[in-house]
């Protein structure tokens, strides 16, 4: 296949390149309302508890699920209870009220409740919820936003509430990517230019990583009219996209210059290019691919779609790097190294005992990497799990405004709500009573049994209920007019105040969560809230880990296998892929949620990390750490092919993909490190987290652990049983050799032609 296509590409280059440029365009046009249509929820099962009793909330109840908050302030000296004052913010309740997409208003001037007052008696709530899917609701509030927020008469407002923040989030997160796209576009040219010593060379891999990112946006765009999107696909879409189609372009250029400076036409040196490093480029996207799949098997949205995006994304890199690059190269020719900066050095044939012997710096640390294999492994692993110890820490919530920068306006209203409302109950938890059928005063009676044992419970300040109010197990207050509301659509609704006042979705109201559906989970109740849908969300994603792992593992051992025929080297690569992390999972704890190094990096610490972001990370640093190993496995793999010396394919392997790794991965963790600039914590937290987990994989694993655990194995590296041997005989990823099929590859000028001793191993 590789054989035909890169002929296909030496006959056709303008072809391909317009078919490019065509789907290119098609992209632009597909994907330019891609930011509208992507969400910032997706991080709760649809199928649990807590998502039913929402959906019932939204449908039935829909005043006690706010999603619209107005923070009204008066004038300096004036309060919220002076007649003119109070009349001007009735009025405004009421204009609100008659919006279309705007249902179950309630404001202090309505109710008098003195929770939706300030202490102070100078700002006052006026809440409501907008109806409608996330798109339709969204469109709403920024339709709505400009007529309410500021100066209203002698009144002044700001807005919040769930939505207002999710808002502020998706518009802040796509700011934050055009800014970063910015940043990391130059930088990576810059470093692309020293690694190629040309910018005409070092530009064609930032064209690659653009046109996968086009594209992939396009196809993200297709896939938001069938399901739910995260708003965090287009971070990771500009991060693997910039990243891995820059990582498979430097394997694709380099190999088109070895195969020049071997003498090879410029045509011939495409298809050979095709041909070889093809191979690795698509044995690289497969395993990142594998890695990426396994969010698949999680039912939250959220990292159901970076899985789609992360695939898509891959897939793409791999095809633009293996038909508009070989194209563009075609074209070029030797003109590739035009605009030099600086003069390289050229390759001539690359043998294990040629690359093992120069004074490369990785060859030297290799070498006493190897010398010193036992003190080394010992060292580098013990270092690496201290490293990842403060995860053993880690406590789990959910994103909430603290996620938004301090000058962020919805960020600013919410935290009024929460220190100038004292009686503002933050921490109340829904619990829905599914109608028994019985007469209303049986039902009436059921529904106060519950709530009284409920408010018994250690935590609960009270239960609200139709039945009345309930304290410490009895009845502190008869039922209300208001009241009787609570019971509708074949539900009644309890609400249960906690006595802890902190964040909704603390830990304190998540043992809460459990300590009710433990007591009224027998009458058939149902628990709902922000603490119960974390407490969902974790019970979800602990269901999936280890399908998800399995899908890793499988993976990556099957096709590690293929490519080597090693059953040591499939499960080594594992173990020295999940080393890798523990850097990046301590940092996670240590940084974002125990607050080290918030005030330089600049965002809040909440006490936890959000639940889906370490799954998330996993799968995404996991999958660029085989990328890495493909490149390096499979070059000792084939200098062990041809030498059968081991310990000189392991110097041999190093040095020659040495260079190559430590340019992917610092232009990777540019990518990621712009990304780690935005103004939202946990987009930061995924940015500077990968990019920390790839730079420990290149810099510290491959260059130092990988060769001495290479050294202590010795060739009992290459080890499998004998029918593994024959599985791999017959199905296994290796070079071959034959003549180019010449009915499809142009006739190009005479030039020493390579010996299957002098081709390129597969990983280059």
């Amino acid at each position: 296949m590789l054989r035909l296509l890169g002929a296909h590409v030496v006959r056709r280059p303008w072809l391909f390149l317009v078919a490019a440029l065509v789907l290119v365009l098609d992209a632009l046009l597909l994907g330019a309302d891609l930011p509208d249509r992507l969400g910032s929820g997706g991080t709760t099962d649809p199928a649990s508890e807590s998502a039913h009793v929402q959906r019932v909330l939204q449908a039935h109840y829909p005043e006690q699920q706010p999603n619209l908050v107005l923070l009204v302030s008066v004038p300096e000296g004036g309060r919220v209870d002076d007649r003119a004052l109070a009349a001007q913010g009735a009025r405004l309740a009421e204009r609100l009220a008659f919006e279309k997409p705007v249902v179950g208003v309630v404001s202090y001037w309505q109710t008098g409740l003195a929770e939706l007052r300030s202490h102070d008696g100078r700002q006052a709530v006026i809440a409501a919820r907008i109806v409608g899917d996330e798109d339709r609701a969204r469109a709403a509030l920024e339709e709505l936003a400009p007529r309410y927020r500021g100066g209203q008469g002698e009144l002044t407002v700001r807005i919040t509430g769930s939505l207002a923040v999710r808002d502020e989030i998706q518009s802040t997160v796509a700011e934050d990517l055009a800014r970063s796209e910015l940043i990391a576009l130059p930088l990576t040219l810059i470093v692309l230019v020293w690694v190629f010593g040309g910018v005409l060379a070092a530009a064609l891999p930032v064209l690659v990583g653009l046109v996968t990112v086009l594209a992939t946006g396009a196809v993200l765009r297709i896939i938001t009219g069938f399901t739910e999107v995260s708003v965090f696909a287009q971070n990771l879409t500009t991060a693997l996209g910039l990243g891995l189609a820059i990582d498979y372009a430097l394997l694709v250029v380099r190999r088109f210059r070895e195969e020049l400076d071997t003498g090879a036409a410029p045509r011939d040196a495409v298809a050979r290019t095709v041909r070889t490093a093809g191979r690795t480029v698509l044995f690289s996207s497969l395993t990142v691919a594998v890695a990426l799949a396994a969010m698949l098997v999680f039912p939250l949205y959220f990292l159901r779609s970076l899985a789609y995006a992360g695939i898509t994304v891959v897939l793409v890199s791999a095809l633009a790097a293996l038909t508009v690059l070989p194209a563009v190269l075609a074209l070029l020719g030797r003109r590739v190294d035009a605009l030099t900066v600086r003069r390289r050095r050229r390759r001539g044939p690359d043998t294990a005992s040629a690359t093992a012997r120069g004074p490369r710096p990785t060859g030297r640390l290799t070498r006493l990497a190897m010398r010193r294999a036992p003190l080394v492994t010992v060292t580098v692993t013990g270092l690496l799990l201290v490293l990842g110890l403060p995860f053993l820490n880690a406590r789990f919530g959910t994103a909430d405004h603290r996620q938004l920068p301090a000058s962020s306006p919805s960020r600013a209203a919410q935290e009024s709500l929460r220190t100038d409302f004292e009686d503002l109950p933050e921490g109340a938890v829904p619990v829905l009573l599914r109608d028994g059928g019985a007469a209303r005063a049986e039902e009436s009676e059921r529904t106060g049994r519950i709530a009284g044992k409920l408010s018994a419970l250690a935590g609960v300040t009270r239960v609200e209920s139709s039945a009345g109010t309930y304290r410490d197990g009895l009845l502190a207050e008869a039922p209300s007019p208001a009241d009787s509301g609570r019971r509708t659509a074949g539900h009644d609704l309890l609400t249960v105040v906690a006595e802890d006042d902190t964040a909704s979705t603390s830990a304190a109201h998540q043992d809460l969560v459990r300590a009710l559906r433990a007591a009224a989970g027998p009458d058939g109740a149902a628990v709902g809230g922000p603490a119960a849908e974390v407490v969902d969300s974790k019970a979800a994603i602990g269901r999936g880990l280890v399908p998800a792992l399995a899908v890793i593992l499988l993976g990556t051992l099957v096709l590690v296998f293929l490519l080597t025929g090693s059953v040591a080297l499939p499960l080594l690569t594992v173990l020295l892929n999940g080393l890798s992390l523990t850097a990046m999972f301590g940092a996670v704890v240590l940084v974002f949620q125990e607050g080290a190094l918030s005030g330089p990096l600049g965002f809040t610490a909440t006490g936890d990390v959000e639940a889906t972001l370490p799954v998330l990370m996993f799968c995404v640093a996991f999958g660029l750490s085989m990328d890495y190993g493909v490149f390096l496995v499979a070059r000792i793999k084939e200098h062990y092919d041809r030498d059968g010396d081991h310990g000189a394919s392991v110097l041999a392997g190093m040095r020659s993909t040495g260079g190559l790794i430590t340019a992917a991965a610092v232009v990777l963790s540019v990518v990621f490190v712009s990304i780690g600039l935005s103004r939202i914590t946990n987009t930061k937290m995924l940015g500077l987290g990968v990019a920390l987990a790839v730079l420990v994989d290149a810099l510290v694993v491959r260059t130092l652990l990988v060769p001495a655990v290479l050294a202590l194995l010795g060739p009992r590296t290459w080890w499998a049983p004998a029918p593994l041997r024959r599985l791999h005989h017959r199905l296994g990823l290796r070079e071959t050799t034959g003549p180019e099929p010449q009915s499809l590859v142009p006739p190009s000028p005479a030039g020493p032609e390579r010996t299957s001793h002098d081709r390129e191993p597969a990983a280059l």
